[in-house]
C-alpha cells in the first residue's frame, strides 16, 4: 500500500514538473534579445519568403561568386561560425541562412517542414538576394536540401558540396528519433531533452569525433542549445521528423549533373562514411574528401582545412580528388 502511494506521489510530482516546463518554456527565440551574445550578429539580415521571416548572415563582396551554406537538423547557421568569414575572404559571397523552423527564422504552426519545402525557401532566398546561380554547401539534413535544389532547380545550382549529407531515412530509425516522431510522446519528450544542457552536450560529443571533444566548451554548447529551448522550435523539429522523406536523394543521385564534392568525417557516427562512398559511386564525376580524426561536422571540427578544401573545389581546383 505504501509503495503504491509513493509511486502515485512520484508520478504526480513528475507530471507537475513536466507541465511547468511546458508552460514556462519560451515560445520562440528573439534575435534582438540575444544579439549581444551571437556569433557574427553584425552580419545578420532578415527577409520574408513565402510569408515566413527568414534569418541569414552574409559576408563577402556582393559581386563575388555566391555560396549558400545550409545547416542540418536540430541546428542553426552557427555550424558555419568558423567558416563564414574565411570563405568570404577566399573570394566568395557567402550566405548562411537558418532553415525555416530553426535558429532565428520563422516557425509557422501550419508550415510544411519537408526537404522539398526547405529547398523552395533556399531558391526563394536566391531570388530575394538577386543571385542567379550559387554553389550550395549542405551539411547533414541540409545536404539533402541542397541535393533536392540541385535536382529540382538545376539552373540555379553552380556546384554542390555535400557534407556528411543525409541521403535516406535510416538515421530516423534510431530508437530515440522513432520515439520522438510518435504523436504525443514527442511533444512530451522534446522539451525535456532539448532543455537539458547535459543531453545537448552528450549529443554533441557523439557528433564530434572523440579526438575533438575538447572543442566543446561552454560557449559552443550554449550557442548550439540556444534556439533549441523554444516551443516553436520543438514543434518544427517534430514536424520535420514526421515529414522526413530523404530516400529520393540516393534514388535519384545519378541525375545530379553539377560538379559535386562530398566531404565526410572518417568517424561520422550520424551519417557513416559508407553513405558518402555510395553517393560517390552514384554521382558522376563527383569527388570524395575524407577528413581523418573527424566526425559529423568537419566545418566545426576542422574549420581551416574545411575552408581550404571547399574553396579550392569551388575555384575548379583538382586538389580535392583524393580522400585523406
Amino acid at each position: 500500500m505504501k509503495l503504491r502511494y509513493w509511486l502515485g506521489g512520484a508520478t504526480a510530482v513528475a507530471g507537475g514538473a513536466l507541465a511547468l516546463k511546458l508552460l514556462t518554456r519560451p515560445q520562440d527565440v528573439d534575435w534582438g534579445e540575444h544579439r549581444e551574445r551571437l556569433h557574427h550578429a553584425e552580419r545578420s539580415r532578415f527577409v520574408e519568403i513565402e510569408n515566413v521571416r527568414v534569418h541569414y548572415q552574409e559576408a563577402g563582396d556582393a559581386g563575388a561568386p555566391a555560396m549558400l551554406l545550409i545547416h542540418g537538423f536540430c541546428a542553426s547557421n552557427f555550424v558555419w561560425n568558423d567558416a563564414l568569414v574565411p570563405l568570404a575572404e577566399g573570394g566568395f559571397r557567402v550566405v548562411a541562412p537558418d532553415l525555416v523552423g530553426f535558429g532565428f527564422s520563422g516557425k509557422p504552426g501550419g508550415g510544411e517542414y519537408t526537404i522539398e519545402a526547405q529547398a523552395r525557401i533556399i531558391v526563394g532566398l536566391l531570388d530575394a538576394l538577386g543571385i542567379e546561380r550559387a554553389t550550395l554547401v549542405g551539411s547533414s539534413y541540409g545536404g539533402a536540401v541542397a541535393a533536392v535544389c540541385a535536382l529540382d532547380y538545376v539552373e540555379r545550382v553552380e556546384r554542390l558540396v555535400l557534407v556528411g549529407a543525409v541521403s535516406n531515412d535510416e538515421i530516423i530509425q534510431k530508437p530515440l528519433l522513432r520515439l520522438a516522431a510518435t504523436p504525443v510522446v514527442g511533444e512530451l519528450l522534446a522539451p525535456v531533452l532539448l532543455d537539458a544542457r547535459r543531453f545537448v552536450k552528450n549529443r554533441l560529443r557523439t557528433t564530434y569525433a572523440a579526438q575533438n571533444g575538447y572543442m566543446l566548451d561552454n560557449a559552443r554548447i550554449t550557442a548550439h542549445q540556444r534556439p533549441l529551448r523554444a516551443a516553436a522550435t520543438h514543434r518544427a523539429i517534430l514536424r520535420t521528423l514526421r515529414g522526413w522523406r530523404a530516400t529520393r536523394i540516393e534514388r535519384e543521385a545519378a541525375r545530379i549533373t553539377q560538379p559535386t564534392l562530398l566531404v565526410w568525417g572518417a568517424h561520422d557516427r550520424d551519417v557513416p562514411l559508407r553513405y558518402g562512398e555510395r553517393l560517390h559511386e552514384l554521382i558522376g564525376h563527383s569527388r570524395l574528401f575524407v577528413f581523418p580524426n573527424c566526425g559529423h561536422l568537419p566545418q566545426e571540427e576542422r574549420p581551416q582545412e574545411f575552408v581550404s578544401v571547399v574553396a579550392e573545389f569551388c575555384r575548379g581546383g583538382e586538389g580535392t580528388t583524393a580522400a585523406a
